[in-house]
C-alpha cells in the first residue's frame, strides 16, 4: 500500500485537485450547431438539495422520457456543466428530457452518500407528476458517474423501484478493491489514469478498504454482480487503451449471463475521458449516437 492511500494525504491532495481542476470539454467536442433549452431546478435528497440542469427536447411528445446523467470526475472533482454537449446531444438526438444533476463530492462527503443522492433524484425524476414520463426513466454516467449510475440502479433492483429502462455506464470504474497499478493499459505509463489517481482518488471516496468490497462500491468484484437477474438492461462502453476496460467488459459479461446486456461496445484506439478530454469529434459523435439508439429504443421513443 503506498503512503498516497494513507486517507489524510488523499484528502488533502483530493482538495488540492478539486481546487486545480475544472474539468470542461475540448472545443472540438462542444458541438455548437447543438441548440439546448435548459431549466435550472434544484431536487430534494437524504444529504439535501442537488443543483441540476433541465435539458428539454424539441416539442414533439407532450411528455417524453427522462434520463438522469451525472458525471464524473473521480468521486472527487467535476460539476453537471462538463457534460453539456453530451446532454444537448441526448435531448436533441433521442428526444428525452436530461436531467443532469450534480452531487456532493469526497471527501467532505464519502461512500455512501454519492450513491444514495443519485438513488434519491431517480425516485423523485420517476414521479408521476413530473413535465415528463418518469415510467420511462433511464440513467447513465461517464467514469464516476458511470460507477454511481451502476450502484444506484442496484438499489432500484433491491427496492423495487423506480424501474429503470436503461442504465449507460461510459468508462465506469466498477472495482475499487483493485489497485489501479494492477490494471493494463496498452500505453502503460502514458495512460490517461495514473496509479496515484487511483490510490488518492479511492482513499478519499472510501478509506475503510474493507469497504470497498460493497457491491455498490465495487458492483463487479468477487460476486457481487451473481445473482443479478432482473437487474436493469445495460449498455456498457469502455475504452480500448483506458485501465478501466477491463471492469466494464467483465461486468457485461455478467448482465449477459443474466439477460441485461442491452450492449457492449469497445471504442477503438481512445483512452479514458476521449470524449471531453480530446477533440476527436468523429469518435464521440459515433458514440453519442449509439447510446441516443439505445435509449430511443429502450424508451419505446
Amino acid at each position: 500500500m503506498s503512503i498516497l492511500s494513507t486517507p489524510m494525504l488523499a484528502d488533502a491532495i483530493a482538495r488540492v485537485f478539486a481546487v486545480g481542476v475544472r474539468p470542461g470539454p475540448m472545443r472540438g467536442v462542444r458541438f455548437p450547431e447543438i441548440p439546448g433549452r435548459t431549466t435550472l431546478i434544484e431536487i430534494p435528497t437524504r444529504h439535501g438539495n442537488v443543483a441540476a440542469t433541465v435539458y428539454h427536447p424539441a416539442a414533439g411528445e407532450e411528455k417524453p422520457p427522462v434520463y438522469v446523467n451525472v458525471h464524473g470526475g473521480g468521486f472527487v472533482v467535476g460539476h453537471r456543466e462538463q457534460d453539456d454537449p453530451w446532454c444537448r446531444f441526448l435531448a436533441a438526438h433521442a428526444n428525452v428530457v436530461v436531467v443532469n444533476v450534480d452531487y456532493l463530492l469526497a471527501p467532505q462527503h464519502r461512500f455512501p452518500v454519492p450513491v444514495e443522492q443519485i438513488y434519491d433524484v431517480l425516485s423523485w425524476a420517476s414521479a408521476p407528476d413530473r413535465d415528463w414520463d418518469g415510467s420511462r426513466l433511464c440513467v447513465g454516467g461517464q467514469s464516476a458517474g458511470g460507477s454511481l449510475a451502476a450502484a444506484a440502479s442496484r438499489l432500484a433492483w433491491e427496492s423495487g423501484g423506480p424501474r429503470i429502462a436503461l442504465q449507460v455506464l461510459h468508462y465506469p470504474p466498477l472495482d475499487l478493491v483493485t489497485a489501479t497499478k494492477a490494471k493494463h493499459s496498452p500505453l502503460g505509463a502514458k495512460a490517461v489514469l495514473k496509479p496515484w489517481m487511483g490510490e488518492v482518488f479511492n482513499a478519499a471516496y472510501l478509506p475503510d478498504r474493507a469497504r470497498r468490497t460493497d457491491r455498490l462500491a465495487s458492483p463487479v468484484w468477487g460476486a457481487n454482480a451473481d445473482g443479478i437477474d432482473g437487474i436493469a438492461p445495460a449498455l456498457i462502453v469502455t475504452a480500448e487503451y483506458d485501465r478501466l476496460r477491463g471492469e466494464g467488459h467483465q461486468y457485461a459479461q455478467k448482465l449477459d449471463a443474466v439477460g441485461s446486456l442491452a450492449e457492449y461496445h469497445d471504442v477503438p484506439g481512445v483512452d479514458h475521458g476521449y470524449n471531453i478530454m480530446s477533440n476527436n469529434a468523429e469518435v464521440t459523435r459515433k458514440v453519442y449516437d449509439l447510446i441516443a439508439r439505445h435509449v430511443r429504443r429502450a424508451t419505446g421513443n
